[in-house]
């Protein structure tokens, strides 16, 4: 299995799980422009090495998601469980949020 440079980390928060997931070269940086501003701390987004089917897989049973990067906000994109709308651009690097209800 081809392993592409994303990190991740599942967290429990009140009662939901929250995956987080990051390019590799975003961990540990503070990306902002004049209007935002996000810390892709190691702590909440560090974690193990994922391959973009498995990363596929843990997106879809998840009940939210937070991404940070082009690579990871991809892979959300291809599996459609988001659309180019629902990506915010910070200095060029797509974040989203996925929240199933």
């Amino acid at each position: 299995m081809q392993m592409i440079a994303l990190h991740f980390k599942i967290h429990s928060m009140n009662g939901q799980q929250v995956l987080a997931c990051c390019d590799r070269e975003l961990l540990g940086k503070t990306i902002s422009d004049n209007e935002r501003e996000i810390v892709v701390s190691e702590y909440f987004y560090g974690g193990e090495k994922i391959s973009e089917p498995e990363l596929a897989g843990l997106l879809m049973e998840a009940g939210n998601a937070n991404l940070v990067g082009n690579k990871c906000v991809g892979v959300a994109i291809k599996e459609g469980l988001i659309t180019e709308r629902s990506i915010i651009k910070i200095k060029g690097v797509n974040h989203a949020i996925i929240i199933k209800l």
